[in-house]
């Protein structure tokens, strides 16, 4: 647990540029993906983050070399001396289970502790373990370790995934480059973050099309080389959540860096919501000189509305006019965030799967806790408005995903510091 908070004294302007970094839910799997190609495999605009510090040491528990510097990481495979991911560092992120289709991939054989993270809800491993049983996988689970065996070797199949699953997707996909045949994912996730994995295959001379769509068909090969050099994706959900910064604190403010293609349903409702858009190819600014306007949203998989800007948006709905619902489809576990807005004034109540939400003029600053990532972000994103001083605790969530949060806010006006608790 981290021993500094986040003090934030609301009702500053809010207006200036934000850099934005390469996508975090991506570089943890181009990481992951690295074991595939033996050698020395380059990612640059990698975002400073404890995540991503996680990823290399879980490589490096299993014997890579893994360099960072400079939003960059090296990472040197050739040397792989272990299958097992160890339970301290798999517990604390639910990406690290990634690195199993990597490995039986290019070993046939894979000992993963069963993964941690945010406590969003079930995110069951059941989508990754049938799809990767249709390509020949064996799989027995016990003690909290899921030892995964290849007897008769990787062979492409024909796989459905119940649910677009992102983290099911990558698996399938890392692990069919090295499958004998070809292997169709059907219901695949469309997530920028599966493009970008998938381009970062073909550099390591994967076989691979269909990618952004619902079907994407890897054509096995028998090996695959490192990457001299790939370029992260831009964090969309991070770009997303300055924007609602801008939101509030009524800009311009413009997110530098981000993909405008990426974001589209969420500054549709940006715009529903009474803020003024410009785009270009890789930038956004918005504005806001009016009331906000309630407006319902409900999370879907790509290309619908991220789960991971639900909370975000509900800051925005909390002091729009008028009432809104907001329907969380993917993780049930996603509205323990409310539980701490309303500690600062918001008005709301949790019906099922369903935030029923009524708006108010003020928001209270209040102490309040960081429930996971995306809710400790939100609360700072509520203490930026709220009348009073805002102190948010458990601030290690926010760190595993966005680089330099704070300095970033400051820059653009915010009254915001970390502090020792």
């Amino acid at each position: 647990m981290s021993t500094e908070v986040i003090v934030v004294n609301g009702g500053n302007p809010l207006k200036g540029v934000v850099p934005i970094t390469g996508a975090k839910n991506s570089v943890l799997k181009l990481m992951a993906a690295s074991l595939l190609g033996p050698g020395v495999s380059t990612i640059d605009n990698v975002p400073i983050i404890s995540d991503v510090t996680l990823m290399g040491e879980v490589l490096t528990c299993l014997g890579a070399s893994v360099t960072f510097g400079d939003h960059r990481v090296t990472l040197d495979t050739s040397r792989i001396d272990s299958i097992e991911t160890p339970y301290e560092l798999v517990a604390k992120m639910r990406a690290s289970i990634a690195v199993l289709g990597p490995l039986i991939g290019r070993f046939g054989e894979a000992r993963v502790a069963m993964p941690g993270g945010c406590n969003l809800g079930a995110r069951k491993l059941d989508l990754h373990i049938v799809g990767l049983e249709a390509l020949g996988v064996v799989f027995e689970i016990e003690h909290g370790l899921i030892h995964a065996t290849t007897p008769q070797g990787l062979h492409g199949a024909s796989v459905l995934l119940e649910f677009a699953s992102v983290g099911a997707t990558e698996n399938l996909m890392m692990a069919a480059t090295r499958a004998q045949g070809t292997t169709v994912i059907d219901n695949a996730a469309r997530e920028p973050e599966i493009v970008d994995l998938a381009e970062f295959l073909i550099q390591m001379g994967a076989r691979i099309q269909g990618q952004g769509t619902t079907t994407i068909q890897i054509e096995g090969t028998d090996a695959l080389r490192p990457v001299a050099h790939h370029r992260t994706v831009a964090d969309r959900i991070e770009a997303g959540t300055f924007l609602v910064a801008g939101a509030l604190g009524g800009g311009p403010l413009t997110v530098q860096g981000a993909n405008p293609q990426h974001l589209q349903i969420a500054l549709t409702k940006l715009e529903a919501l009474g803020c003024e858009l410009v785009t270009t190819d890789d930038s956004i600014t918005v504005s806001r000189s009016a009331a906000l306007r309630a407006v319902d949203i409900q999370t879907l998989p790509y290309p619908g509305f991220p789960t991971d800007l639900q909370a975000q948006f509900m800051v925005l709905d909390v002091l729009a006019e008028g009432s809104s619902v907001i329907t969380e489809n993917v993780f049930e576990n996603r509205f323990m965030f409310a539980d701490e807005i309303s500690r600062m004034g918001a008005v709301l109540r949790i019906e099922g799967h369903h935030a029923l939400i009524t708006g108010v003029r003020q928001l209270s600053g209040a102490p309040v806790q960081a429930p996971d990532l995306r809710g400790g972000a939100a609360l700072v994103l509520a203490g930026l408005v709220a009348d009073g001083q805002t102190t948010v605790s458990a601030i290690e969530h926010i760190d595993r995903g966005y680089e330099h949060f704070v300095e970033k806010l400051r820059a653009v006006g915010a009254d915001i510091s970390r502090r020792e608790q």
